[in-house]
């Protein structure tokens, strides 16, 4: 997790990039929520309600939610770099991001297979007496990353952006190689045409997939140990102008300004996709002739997305609050967790008597209640808490008086 060192005083702190990590990761739990209220079904538990506006939901969300995370992920990679040098980057991110994803993989996956097990008796419960379809053997095209994907990734992301980092540094001695890339930056972000560049890649790695199910945007890369052309280039690039922003911290005013035009772009880009593709999910390819007309506006939406929701954030989010300080600490435990305890609660209310909308409700909130309960109980002051977001630290008593309750 590219979690703020949570030792640095509030002076220090990001504010702004702190409520769109939690938001990021909190939007998550609402995403994964919404899959068994779909029609067709593709989920592990597929209730009999179904409602349209959900499927807007996950669809919107998907458009920009991880690729907002990469950027926020690069940022945050630059900071903690310049604060500990490469060693002790190194170490804080085998410990913070490598650590959790072997620790928390098998639990998690064995959730996910049980209530798949117990979803589909309950679909038909004369599988009960046949024999189980073999399993296939784990090799690296074939690896059930589940939603931990992000930290995988994130693991092939570092020493990528570490070597290209050592490589810059040695072919330009005098800087002025960077000099010319964050003035270019610079200058394309004024303008408005940053998103073409960054959106670039990701176009061409869409319109070159030969089966591209466009209704889910970016394939994500939670089914093999290699990741696809598609998340690398779109993930890939978020992380890196993350790294950037982070190098220019005031062009941050920049986005600021814009921010009223670019989420005015997106929305306008998101409603042509919505046009094109439905509320509905659809289990399809995109046809030949619309694809790069899709493709093109879909990548465009991410970008005006990410540019629009940061301006947004600085704009008015960017102050001390203890609220969202603490749920941007706990968003990591939370997204780690939220995927059983949402498969969890799909599968209690299966047999609810309530429209999709209250269901999903009961679900998402439920899993929120219940992942920040574990939180505070159990991490945030013990040594899953330090491992996931750094050792706590409470106010010296004598610190604490005179102040307002």
């Amino acid at each position: 997790m590219t979690a703020l060192i949570s030792t640095a005083p509030d002076a220090e702190r990001f504010h702004a990039m702190d409520v769109l990590r939690a938001g990021a990761l909190l939007l998550g739990v609402a995403f994964h929520a919404g899959f068994a209220y779909t029609q067709p079904h593709f989920w592990v538990v597929n209730d009999s309600t179904s409602d349209p506006a959900i499927g807007a939901i996950i669809f919107v969300s998907h458009i920009f939610r991880m690729s907002l995370f990469f950027v926020i992920a690069g940022f945050f990679a630059r900071l903690l770099l310049e604060r500990r040098g490469v060693k002790g980057f190194v170490g804080n991110r085998l410990k913070r991001i490598a650590l959790p994803l072997a620790t928390f993989w098998l639990p998690v996956f064995a959730a996910i297979v049980a209530f798949m097990i117990m979803a589909a008796l309950k679909a038909d419960p004369s599988l009960a007496t046949k024999p189980p379809p073999p399993t296939p053997p784990l090799t690296a095209q074939n690896f059930p990353l589940t939603h931990l994907w992000f930290l995988y990734l994130l693991l092939i992301l570092y020493p990528v952006a570490l070597a290209l980092r050592g490589l810059v540094a040695l072919v330009d001695g005098g800087g002025a190689l960077r000099s010319m890339v964050d003035k270019a930056l610079a200058a394309t972000l004024r303008l408005g045409l940053v998103g073409l560049a960054l959106s670039l890649p990701l176009f061409v790695a869409l319109i070159s997939r030969n089966s591209w199910l466009y209704w889910f945007g970016i394939p994500t890369p939670d089914m093999s140990l290699i990741p696809n052309t598609a998340a690398l280039a779109g993930f890939g690039m978020a992380f890196g102008f993350g790294w950037l922003l982070h190098r220019q911290q005031e062009l941050l005013e920049i986005l600021r300004r814009q921010w009223p035009i670019q989420l005015a772009l997106a929305c306008a880009l998101t409603g042509y996709c919505l046009w094109s593709v439905g509320l509905a999910p659809r289990l399809d390819s995109v046809p030949g002739r619309e694809k790069i007309a899709y493709a093109a506006a879909y990548v465009l939406a991410v970008w005006s997305w990410i540019f629009g929701l940061i301006g947004l954030a600085v704009r008015f989010l960017n102050t001390p609050s203890a609220a969202w300080r603490y749920l941007a600490d706990a968003s990591y435990w939370i997204y780690i967790v939220h995927l059983p305890l949402v498969l969890a609660l799909q599968y209690a209310v299966l047999d609810l008597p309530a429209p999709a909308a209250i269901k999903f409700l009961i679900v998402t909130i439920g899993t929120l209640l219940i992942a920040l309960a574990t939180c505070q109980l159990l991490v945030r002051h013990g040594f899953l808490g330090a491992i996931l977001n750094g050792k706590k630290t409470k106010a010296p008593r004598k610190a604490l008086q005179g102040q307002p309750a």
